[in-house]
């Protein structure tokens, strides 16, 4: 798809992957809705697009409610007049053993991780395919592939993102739609997602339930991510994608070796691979 002069709204645009991901959809021509929930982050976001004299709009939005994320579509029909390309990219994460887990962080995960996407996928798509071409991804994980330790919610919530990125991408195909999906599975991306909680109501994030095992793996997480990826490296992936109509977008490709070594396993003794 020729991305000059069309239209993509991006999720979890203010800072990380998501402003990556604007900056290199504008940079190729297109003119971008930048959405987060963090107000003064989103302002300077589209302030340093602004200045650059891309066309940008920012919207206040949280993805965990449907008439956020419907009031996005409105916003960018009244100010572009059409959309071609959405990029759910908002997230967070907690860490926190199966079982150890509470109740509140399982729906904060899942309310933003998993029924973000599903209410972009179904508020966008018939506006997308109103234009004849367009493309929708959606940010999933390494963790959507490969369901590691301490991440029991998050797991849940980035496996339901590639199983609804799948289902979508054959749906498409299905019915010779020319619109197409595809999934960004990160790997170890220098962002802020293990300061996730900056944005979560304090009255919820109260009822966070602490563990050795689930704070272990946080602190591991925070050291690996300060020595990940450059968000920047991103972005041209994405668009890669969205161009040239591909599905997987994996940041570090070699991890993928994980989600082979599971599914050789449940083939050969039907272990779970550690």
């Amino acid at each position: 798809m020729d991305t000059t002069g069309k239209v993509a709204v991006v999720t979890g645009a203010a800072s990380g992957m998501g402003l990556a991901i604007a900056q290199t959809f504008a940079d190729s021509g297109m003119k971008v809705v930048l959405a987060d929930i963090e107000e003064e982050a989103l302002a300077g976001a589209v302030g340093q697009l602004s200045d650059q004299g891309h066309s940008v709009l920012g919207v206040r939005t949280d993805v965990s409610k449907l008439s956020d994320v419907e009031a996005l579509a409105d916003a960018t029909i009244k100010e572009f007049d059409a959309v071609h390309v959405l990029c759910n990219n908002a997230g967070v994460g907690v860490g926190a053993p199966v079982g150890s887990t509470s109740l509140a962080d399982w729906k904060w995960t899942l309310d933003i991780d998993l029924w973000g996407p599903i209410y972009g996928v179904e508020t966008f798509l018939p506006l997308i395919e109103e234009q004849g071409e367009g493309h929708i991804n959606s940010t999933a994980s390494m963790a959507g592939l490969y369901a590691g330790a301490s991440l029991g919610a998050y797991n849940v919530a980035k496996h339901g993102v590639v199983a609804l990125m799948a289902s979508l991408e054959r749906d498409l195909r299905w019915r010779d739609s020319n619109v197409r999906a595809s999934v960004l599975c990160p790997g170890p991306i220098n962002t802020r997602i293990a300061e996730s909680e900056r944005n979560r109501d304090p009255v919820d994030a109260a009822k966070h339930v602490e563990s050795e095992q689930g704070q272990k793996f946080w602190d591991f997480l925070t050291r690996t991510l300060a020595s990940g990826m450059d968000p920047a490296e991103v972005g041209p992936m994405v668009l890669d994608a969205v161009v040239n109509e591909k599905f997987w977008v994996l940041t570090h490709p070699e991890m993928g070796e994980i989600a082979l070594s599971q599914a050789r396993a449940m083939l050969t003794d039907q272990r779970l691979t550690r």
